[in-house]
């Protein structure tokens, strides 16, 4: 094939994707075997009949070669908790370092860091406004602030007393989770060659073609977890595992508030007495024990139940407004949640966690270790043999390796309650803060692809 008889296809835009389709038809144009061309021409006439960029050839070639497929990148990126957590802590890094972490020096920090989803800036913007900080110096809201320094407080304090803490929380595990890597013997060429050499060929039979295990097409079923633990290793008898039936990225949607019950309800005669119990506040544990009016409750309604608490409402010229001011005045008295009451009831206390602060959850280092254990030793991909997995990799999270969780969280929550203070007195020391601190978001951004491209669930 001559190279320079080729006709040139249109090129796609600069910075456009490139879908599964295009570069499976780069993979089905590579023709290594060519003893007239060399790799960089070969490059070259792929470019030139595909329409598409020499880098892009050359990371998709990679890819195949490392993992016997190729992917599309016009798929959504999640950034899920995990994500949130260590762009909190960039920020954080910041006021720990003396140094005001505005928009642009965060979005500069994330982008660079590989194991992050890439932003645009008006993107980045959005999320952090749904993480709950505010303004270009990016201090958190007040109320965010107040909550954490409760929560370091009490936990502190209950520390203090000697009381027995245990934290929950939930996850999932996929059938196809494996590890990304394996160690291959490349002196295996085929299934015939490693059967005359008494070897073998790797977990799936095709092991001799990659140095990567091929992992499998998708993610698979999905297994939804719940468990508790504390110093003591996790909590026997607590686990709950269950089969998702969507699917979907966000496993609150399949957990609901009487599945958690029932299982709060059986393992609480297997804590210690006195205890603590740490949960975030995900929907399931929020159930509160009475609704607080509001302006969609038709007057009367609300009348109804202002009489019920003991008020007297005894002027009936009160507009909805004022009724629900009144409401209002006594939401601290009931707002007050189902499964705490239940808690209190057995002598145990809830303690919640401030949102999005899982790295204060020592469970979440465990579920890592668990899910790590599933990766390693995952071979067949079946939700049967994951689920075995999973409760033998929860048998080998030890007491001594919760001991350790939990002092790595406890030098988290140092960290954290020595950046409120240096958060406080940097801005208040900036002398540029009324003119610095003043967020324009779009102003000079000529980025206009969508900003729809990353989910921000909780």
């Amino acid at each position: 094939m001559d190279v320079n008889n080729i006709s040139s296809a249109k090129a796609n835009p600069q910075g456009k994707f490139i879908g599964t389709g295009q570069k499976i038809i780069q993979r089905q144009t590579e023709n290594p075997d060519s003893p007239r061309l060399k790799y960089k021409e070969m490059i070259e006439e792929i470019s030139k009949s595909c329409g598409i960029g020499r880098r892009t050839i050359i990371t998709t070639l990679s890819e195949y070669k490392n993992r016997g497929t190729v992917t599309s990148p016009n798929k959504k990126k999640n950034v899920d908790d995990f994500d949130k957590n260590a762009i909190r802590q960039k920020v954080h890094s910041f006021w720990l370092n003396r140094n005001i972490p505005t928009l642009s020096k965060i979005l500069t920090a994330v982008n660079e860091d590989n194991s992050l989803p890439n932003f645009k800036r008006s993107t980045f913007h959005k999320m952090l406004k749904s993480m709950n900080f505010v303004n270009s110096a990016l201090p958190e809201r007040n109320d965010i602030v107040s909550w954490r320094r409760r929560y370091l407080e009490s936990i502190k304090h209950y520390r203090q007393q000697s009381r027995p803490i245990y934290y929950l929380d939930e996850t999932w595990v996929n059938a196809g989770e494996t590890t990304k890597k394996t160690w291959v013997d490349k002196t295996v060429n085929s299934p015939r060659d490693a059967f005359l050499k008494g070897l073998t060929t790797g977990s799936d039979g095709r092991q001799f073609m990659s140095a990567r295990q091929k992992e499998p097409t998708g993610k698979g079923k999905r297994l939804i977890v719940l468990h508790i633990g504390s110093s003591d290793g996790f909590v026997a008898g607590s686990l709950l595992c269950f089969e998702s039936k969507t699917n979907s990225t966000d496993y609150n949607h399949e957990m609901n508030s009487d599945t958690f019950y029932e299982w709060f309800v059986n393992i609480v005669p297997f804590f210690k007495k006195n205890a603590i119990v740490v949960m975030d506040n995900a929907p399931y544990h929020s159930v509160k024990t009475d609704t607080i009016p509001n302006m969609s409750w038709k007057k009367q309604d609300i009348i109804n139940w202002l009489e019920n608490k003991g008020q007297l409402i005894i002027d009936n010229q009160l507009v909805k407004s004022q009724l629900i001011d009144q409401a209002e005045q006594l939401r601290p008295r009931y707002k007050t949640y189902v499964i705490d009451e239940y808690a209190k009831s057995k002598d145990i206390t809830v303690l919640r966690l401030p949102p999005y602060h899982c790295e204060l959850n020592p469970i979440e280092l465990a579920w890592a270790s668990v899910k790590n254990y599933v990766r390693m030793n995952n071979t067949t991909f079946k939700l049967k043999d994951v689920q075995e997995l999973l409760v033998k990799g929860v048998e080998h999270v030890t007491p001594e390796m919760w001991t350790n969780f939990i002092g790595h969280v406890i030098k988290e929550e140092d960290i954290f309650w020595k950046i409120d203070h240096i958060s406080d007195e940097i801005i208040d020391n900036d002398p540029e803060k009324d003119e610095q601190h003043v967020m324009t978001v779009g102003t000079g951004d000529t980025d206009t692809s969508s900003d729809s491209d990353l989910d921000f669930s909780d």
